[in-house]
């Protein structure tokens, strides 16, 4: 594939440039803070960059009218109603997290979510220093399970950990915790490759990473 990547020296940009430059695929058009860098057309676009950009990445995608992967956090609303728009013009993949280790933590506190329904519900999350948004984008899709209910959240910003998540549900006899450690962000990266190849095949749409792992 031919890709181009919105934040391409960040701290997930830059691996991704890394696994995509290992499995082959060309790198053709770059923009960060150093500028702008392009020598041919992308056949799929990646943002992995941060909201106050968000419009030029839009924008780029329309340019180039290709596929378009984003994997920024802190997205508004306003953002959103925008993907949606673009999407049907061209196809497009966002998630807050492209661990396919969260997907099954998300598919399991769904399921603990509709037999434990009156036991007490506590969300964790630990990021590293330089993270913008509290809480989490991962942790706010885990919030979306509950529909609606307030779940109390608590985030930890602590040197260079990549995300830590958990759910605990605690009844008056016992407490289940569910639990997911990313270890590194080459995790993230290889979920943007997997979306990079689904989202290829696309016409349009607006689609999720768990499009992407439970649907192919």
């Amino acid at each position: 594939m031919k890709i181009g990547i919105i934040g391409a020296s960040g701290r997930l940009g830059s691996e991704v440039v890394k696994l995509f430059n290992e499995k082959y695929h060309q790198i053709v058009f770059a923009y960060d803070l150093d500028g702008e860098w392009k020598n041919d057309k992308p056949e799929v676009l990646i943002d992995c960059s941060l909201p106050l950009v968000f419009d030029k990445s839009i924008g780029y995608a329309c340019d180039f009218n290709v596929p378009f992967v984003i994997a920024t956090t802190g997205l508004t609303d306003n953002n959103f109603d925008l993907m949606k728009r673009h999407s049907k013009k061209f196809p497009i993949v966002q998630s807050f997290n492209f661990s396919i280790g969260i997907q099954i933590l998300l598919k399991l506190t769904e399921m603990a979510s509709k037999k434990l329904s009156d036991w007490d519900v506590e969300i964790t999350e630990t990021h590293h220093r330089f993270k913008k948004d509290k809480p989490s984008g991962t942790a706010k899709m885990i919030q979306n399970i509950f529909e609606g209910k307030e779940i109390n959240t608590s985030s930890l910003r602590l040197g260079n950990v990549p995300g830590d998540h958990s759910v605990s549900f605690g009844g008056l006899g016992e407490v289940l915790t569910i639990s997911h450690r990313a270890l590194s962000r080459r995790t993230f990266a290889e979920g943007i490759l997997l979306s990079a190849k689904f989202v290829q095949n696309k016409k349009r749409g607006f689609y999720s990473f768990t499009d992407v792992v439970f649907i192919k």
